[in-house]
């Protein structure tokens, strides 16, 4: 694991949380030009869920379900608090959310959910300190 996660990835940590989905996907994608692996497969599970996330927001079920798959795809091989986040809550968490998003979607004569409403989305929380 990175020994310290940069101040710019808590700043993305921090705009996830608070719903800031899109700014949180640029704050990473940032990141993720300049690492390498496995950092950088790290950082692109992360924006994919923020980006599902946005999706969401403008009712891009479909669009929000296939990143949603991909992001945990990419995350399932790290260790539970790679980079000082609990990153089992969060795939868990995630998870969940894609079985609500494909219930909705089998289940075409249903309207679209708000997200804010009935779907729960992810928050991502510290394990570690972070330490500069």
């Amino acid at each position: 694991m990175p020994e310290a996660m940069s101040t710019a990835f808590w700043a993305a940590i921090a705009q996830f949380n608070r719903g800031e989905f899109y700014d949180c996907h640029d704050t990473l994608e940032a990141l993720w030009v300049e690492s390498s692996d496995p950092l950088r497969r790290f950082y692109q599970g992360l924006l994919q869920i923020a980006v599902a996330c946005y999706h969401l927001s403008n009712q891009n079920l479909r669009g929000a379900a296939i990143l949603l798959g991909e992001g945990l795809q990419r995350l399932q091989s790290y260790p539970s608090d790679y980079g000082g986040i609990d990153l089992e809550q969060l795939l868990g968490d995630t998870a969940g959310l894609l079985a609500q998003i494909q219930a909705q979607l089998a289940n075409s004569d249903s309207p679209p959910v708000a997200p804010n409403s009935q779907l729960q989305l992810p928050q991502i929380t510290r394990v570690k300190p972070f330490s500069p």
